[in-house]
């Protein structure tokens, strides 16, 4: 990498953290910036997942006031983990183009999800009124396919958890946001882990990228405490459109 491909990673990695925490969707900037110093669509994708790990233990230090009690998210780690290393091990095992064409799809449902949240929630009936063992369930899966895509992709992981989890959950965006950048830090941790013993990954631009992920993340995290729902969800369903459109293009072009 010359001093070009060096500036070109950290203003990528600043913009992604803060993405990231805001909205999700931070690795369609990192992940073409890796693509453009040379790095293969692979290796390009695989340093990304572990390049943007820090950005998100960042944002769950930023967001961690409105996180829940450490009792009930503790529930959700394990089912976390595992969803992410079936989707690390589907990424290294499978074809991506397959992937690639339903991919837009998800992110365009997920933004859907986020946007008609009320009316869904007419229609499959609100979090407050599940008993207990449905909400264990719903919430369980919900998290579980987060992160087998988180695994597998990870561009707008936040987007799909935010989406899930704010119709199955009855609580404020704001702590969703902080439940989305603790469970995102879980994906990063896997997939670092999986990547760093058997993906290919390039450790340099990881350690230009990284630490600007890890200042953007921290400051998105705060401005997500400072925005009103209204704008917080407003600004999360435009990323989501946009990405997912953006994919769609990609993978159809």
């Amino acid at each position: 990498m010359d001093l070009s491909d060096v500036a070109l990673l950290v203003a990528a990695g600043l913009a992604a953290g803060t993405v990231n925490a805001v909205a999700g969707g931070g690795s369609l900037i990192t992940f073409p910036a890796l693509i453009a110093t040379g790095l293969p669509p692979v290796p390009a994708n695989v340093t990304n997942s572990v390049s943007v790990f820090p950005g998100y233990v960042a944002s769950v230090v930023g967001s961690r006031a409105d996180l829940p009690p450490a009792r009930r998210v503790a529930l959700l780690i394990p089912t976390t983990i595992v969803g992410t290393v079936a989707g690390c091990l589907l990424l290294l095992a499978t074809p991506a183009r397959a992937f690639e064409l339903v991919v837009p799809f998800l992110v365009l449902g997920a933004t859907a999800v986020l946007a008609f949240q009320d009316p869904l929630r007419r229609l499959v009936g609100h979090p407050a009124d599940l008993g207990p063992r449905r909400r264990t369930v719903t919430v369980q899966a919900m998290v579980g396919l987060g992160a087998v895509y988180g695994g597998y992709f990870g561009a707008a992981l936040g987007v799909m958890l935010v989406a899930g989890l704010a119709l199955v959950l009855d609580t404020t965006l704001a702590r969703v946001s902080a439940i989305k950048n603790l469970l995102s830090a879980v994906v990063g941790l896997t997939t670092l882990v999986v990547f760093a013993l058997f993906g290919p990954v390039h450790w340099a631009a990881v350690a230009v990228v990284a630490p600007a992920t890890l200042v953007g993340g921290y400051a998105g995290a705060r401005l997500v405490r400072r925005l009103p729902p209204v704008v917080l969800k407003s600004l999360i369903v435009v990323f989501g459109t946009t990405i997912g459109l953006y994919l769609l293009w990609r993978a159809l072009r």
